[in-house]
């Protein structure tokens, strides 16, 4: 006989003691935060009691948590991740399950990971190899099978929920040193860089910067701005070298605390952390959070009040994680015309694939043919769940008139059930709405008849045949 919901036995043994050592407190601690003994916590992170509803509850209490984060999810990014890598053809012949995947990931993500970085090492070698590059000598380099300083970067960043406590703190900290006026933080911060640092600010033509927007040249403490750069992106260079330059010893801390594996990889992560504290600087939680609720998060709206461009704020949303003032959870990413993909942020799990680009069903390349235009969908992904998004072009720099098209596609999105709290859901049926089935990569998508599908499912048999056209081209039988 089944058991009932109530009638199961709970063992999260394994992500209790993940989120432990994601808080970074002691058995010890954690017990007395929750009320049990240190050697009951023992038995439970063994697996050998199962977790109270009691015990569910005090840890919610205790830590402000979404107790989902503890529940077996075969969608997380962790089993999300090792389903792609197990979807090669290199592995076709192992028919892995689905809830095998899902098992690895849960009990040990660390492992999980690795697994990822070295197939992501092998595609890079594959890549290679394809264009001819592999064999010589001097190109050993290039396939030592060593992650991208980008790719570990990113999936640091992710692993950490797009959210630094540390970060916030000093951008408030510095604010109520600052004590800007409403809109005006840019005059604010030259004056501290100035008066504090004898640094100046000037912008200048764009042949004196050809390949760059903003350079600082600490010999003669200048800080030389390009033309080309927006009003926003002028106002983040100004904040983004004011945090530089004022919670050095906190950036250089945190990145070494880190553990990157080379240098370059902990250059771009101190220049990653530095990115989000002049963000935290020109977007500050608590007014930044409570002006998003207060326009139902009208992008536009909250960009002009803070006085930072579509992408910036949009960003800026995918970081509300503050236990006890969350904002709704966004996850973004953005794109080129080409498909290639340069930002993926998210404040929860993230329903795209890890590898590929973003799914052909999903409208955010359809925002090219509409410039400036927020153009929304509601997707749903092959477990159920539901999403609503919206998409819209942007530009980074003021491109001259000769110069290459800069235009790039913003895409962000949360779970359905937040919608209501978004603008842009006005008028729309959220209770019944029209909903387009999307997927993560093909070769791991099973939504059979799609007419974009580029591959076969690597768990499915291809069934092509002299006598039926299919609206796919890559029919597969089923299960």
């Amino acid at each position: 006989m089944a058991l009932s919901p109530t009638d199961r036995k709970l063992f999260l043994g394994a992500r209790l003691k993940r989120l432990r050592r994601d808080l970074g407190i002691t058995q010890t601690r954690m017990a007395e935060d929750l009320g049990v003994s240190p050697s009951y916590l023992n038995l439970l992170e063994r697996n050998q009691r199962p977790v109270t509803a009691q015990v569910l509850l005090r840890l919610a209490e205790a830590y402000d948590l979404d107790l989902r984060i503890l529940s077996s999810d075969p969608e997380s990014a962790s089993a999300t991740g090792l389903a792609e890598v197990f979807a090669d053809q290199l592995f076709r012949d192992l028919g892995l399950p689905r809830h095998e995947l899902s098992e690895v990931a849960d009990s040990a993500p660390g492992v999980s990971e690795a697994i990822v970085r070295l197939y992501r090492a092998y595609l890079d070698q594959r890549r290679l190899g394809d264009l001819g590059a592999v064999g010589r000598p001097e190109d050993a380099t290039l396939v030592s099978g060593v992650v991208t300083p980008s790719d570990w970067v990113r999936d640091f960043i992710q692993s950490q929920k797009n959210h630094f406590a540390e970060l916030e703190d000093a951008a408030d900290a510095l604010l109520a040193d600052l004590k800007p006026e409403p809109q005006e933080f840019t005059a604010a911060a030259r004056a501290r860089l100035a008066q504090v640092h004898g640094v100046q600010v000037k912008v200048v033509p764009v042949d004196v910067l050809p390949e760059s927007v903003r350079r600082y040249d600490h010999h003669r403490k200048r800080l030389f701005l390009s033309e080309i750069l927006t009003s926003p992106g002028r106002s983040f260079s100004v904040a983004y070298q004011l945090g530089l330059l004022e919670r050095r010893d906190l950036l250089e801390a945190m990145a070494d605390r880190a553990a990157p594996p080379d240098q370059p990889t902990r250059n771009l992560l101190k220049v990653s952390l530095a990115n989000y504290l002049a963000a935290a600087m020109l977007m500050p939680y608590g007014p930044f959070q409570a002006a998003a609720e207060g326009a139902r998060h009208d992008i536009e709206l909250i960009g002009a009040r803070f006085g930072v461009s579509f992408e910036q704020a949009c960003h800026r949303l995918t970081t509300l994680a503050r236990p006890g003032a969350r904002g709704v959870p966004f996850f973004m990413v953005r794109v080129d015309s080409a498909g290639n993909i340069s930002k993926r942020f998210a404040g929860s799990a993230f329903p795209f694939s890890r590898f590929g680009g973003a799914c052909p069903r999903w409208n955010l390349h359809s925002c090219f043919r509409a410039p400036g235009r927020i153009i929304t969908q509601i997707v749903e992904t092959p477990d159920g769940v539901r999403y609503f998004t919206i998409a819209r072009t942007v530009e980074r720099i003021a491109t001259p008139y000769a110069g290459d098209d800069a235009d790039l596609a913003i895409g962000m999105g949360c779970e359905l059930k937040y919608a209501e709290r978004l603008v842009y859901s006005r008028g729309l049926d959220l209770k019944d709405p029209a909903a387009t089935a999307i997927g993560p990569a093909c070769r791991i998508c099973e939504r059979p008849a799609c007419p974009q599908r580029a591959a076969e499912p690597i768990s499915r048999t291809l069934t092509v045949d002299d006598f039926t056209k299919s609206i796919s081209p890559y029919p597969f039988a089923g299960p």
